[in-house]
């Protein structure tokens, strides 16, 4: 088994573990929470690969991850409740798969022979789209149009991916370099609430 191959496994689990974790805070029932699971897990790399034209689609290809993030999203389900800090253990597997995501998706670019700039933009859009179908479909302002460093950690994971390839790193060293720093970018984030700035109807005048 590839490294890559391991990081996804692991990236469609924590994000399997998040949907299912934002379905529970909705009361969502069984369905509803392997369904939301399952898109948070998928839906980035579905996007990226529609956009990409790269066919069949991964979970069309193996089907096989359907069930895998239907699980986990079910032992999440049935774990919760002896989970006490909920709100912190979503944020740290979203933000896992956030970066390996990430990672991935530059990699599934880079072996299609995109434009760098295209590259980093495939890491963006498979790191960011799961979780924004997840807050749209519970009805949910997504967390990477608000404040929270979220796109940005992973534009920054993707960056740093590509200058460490780009350096003669080898692929393996640079896909943990890239997950670690991007891992911790973000725990940062939260931890000491780093923000982009935000605009209101008082900051723009004359628009009415």
């Amino acid at each position: 088994m590839t490294l890559l191959h391991t990081i996804y496994l692991l990236a469609i689990t924590a994000e399997a573990m998040s949907g299912a974790i934002m379905g529970m805070r909705r009361g969502m029932d069984l369905f509803g929470i392997c369904m939301l699971g399952t898109v948070t897990a998928l839906g980035g790399g579905t996007v990226r690969d529609i956009l990409l034209g790269n066919y069949p689609v991964g979970w069309i290809q193996h089907p096989e991850f359907l069930a895998f993030t239907a699980g986990a999203a079910l032992v999440t389900a049935f774990v919760a409740r002896y989970l006490h800090h909920l709100r912190m253990v979503f944020l740290l597997v979203d933000g896992l798969g956030l970066v390996a995501f990430t990672v991935i998706g530059c990699d599934v670019a880079l072996g299609l022979g995109a434009h760098p700039a295209i590259v980093v933009l495939a890491g963006l859009i498979t790191g960011i789209f799961g979780g924004l179908l997840r807050d749209i479909l519970c009805n949910r302002v997504p967390m990477v149009l608000r404040r929270e460093l979220y796109a940005t950690v992973a534009l920054f994971t993707g960056l740093l991916y590509m200058t460490l390839l780009w350096l003669g790193v080898s692929s393996n060293i640079a896909s943990v370099a890239a997950l670690v720093s991007g891992f911790l970018f973000r725990v940062l984030a939260v931890a000491f609430d780093w923000r982009l700035p935000t605009f209101n109807r008082r900051d723009i005048r004359g628009l009415d």
